[in-house]
């Protein structure tokens, strides 16, 4: 999972560099046998992005599970908001380590406090039943819709700086994204499907591939639950936050291929809206499911 891993000759691609560097920041450096320290980018942002934390902790716990062992289910609590720029120390707390499962839980801090709590089972691979809920029928192949840059070139101005940045994970929409929403709000039947990978070609490294996807599970599942109130975090007039996040992961899967990420929102009630949302492959497999719940509110009008 090291970038200086990555073959030389890729990194003439802008977006395979972006993927890169999301490889080293899920690196994390071992600085104890349980603790780990993760770097954060000095982006332009008020707080960290939460899948990078659930990312690295997840890594973190990772590293301390014995060989055989994958993770199969995640809960964490957002805390508090990380201060992008400074370094995130990883804490793991061996909870329990059995035949077929482990338990491990990590804390996130940043400048002495905690910023981030998981905690994450890893099982042992064994047969038995086996079903699943069928993948929706009837959307855009993945190749059809366009990327971010095309889609999104008439909200360049509204998007500013960030919409030249090279993108670790491509995400494309089936239904409309939430800048197109943002100029014609309405009340939206509540879900939507969003198409995504990572934008390059990933190490072989099963732990990664999770990891990857748990970054990518944070980046579009708030916004999910502001469709039936014809809101949209890009019309800039909500406040949203996640508080917690949880994934299970149920068969392989890679995150550089094309992963349909199904996405709904069961309610909203008192400042919260919980989302949900169910991943597959391109072939139909279920692969993850995932829920969050988060703060939107209405932001305050200045007088």
């Amino acid at each position: 999972m090291a970038l200086d891993a990555v073959p030389a000759a890729r990194m003439w691609n802008v977006d395979q560099v972006a993927v890169d560097e999301l490889i080293a920041l899920l690196d994390l450096e071992r600085i104890e046998v349980n603790i780990f320290r993760g770097n954060s980018p000095d982006e332009d942002r008020q707080r960290v992005f939460g899948g990078q934390v659930a990312g690295q902790a997840l890594v973190a716990a990772a590293r301390t599970a014995e060989d055989g062992f994958m993770v199969h289910s995640l809960h964490a609590y957002f805390l508090s908001g990380g201060l992008p720029g400074i370094p995130i120390i990883y804490e793991v707390d061996r909870i329990r380590d059995g035949r077929s499962y482990l338990t491990r839980r990590v804390q996130a801090i940043q400048n002495g406090r905690p910023i981030f709590h998981l905690s994450a089972s890893f099982g042992l691979e064994e047969g038995g039943y086996d079903h699943q809920f069928d993948m929706p029928q009837g959307l855009p192949a993945p190749e059809s819709l366009p990327d971010f840059k095309e889609r999104m070139a008439p909200f360049k101005d509204m998007i500013g700086d960030w919409y030249d940045s090279p993108r670790p994970i491509d995400n494309r929409y089936c239904e409309a994204s939430p800048w197109e929403r943002s100029e014609n709000l309405e009340s939206l039947p509540p879900f939507q499907n969003v198409w995504l990978k990572a934008n390059g070609a990933l190490p072989n490294d099963p732990v990664l591939h999770i990891c990857v996807l748990t970054y990518a599970s944070d980046i579009s599942l708030l916004d999910t639950t502001l469709l039936p109130h014809g809101e949209s975090f890009a019309a800039g007039e909500v406040f949203m936050a996640s508080l917690d996040h949880a994934m299970w992961f149920h068969r392989p899967f890679r995150s550089d291929s094309w992963l349909l990420y199904a996405q709904d929102t069961p309610s909203a009630t008192n400042g919260r809206g919980l989302g949900r949302g169910l991943v597959f492959t391109e072939d139909g497999d279920l692969v993850a499911s995932v829920m969050q719940e988060g703060v939107i509110r209405k932001l305050r009008q200045s007088s």
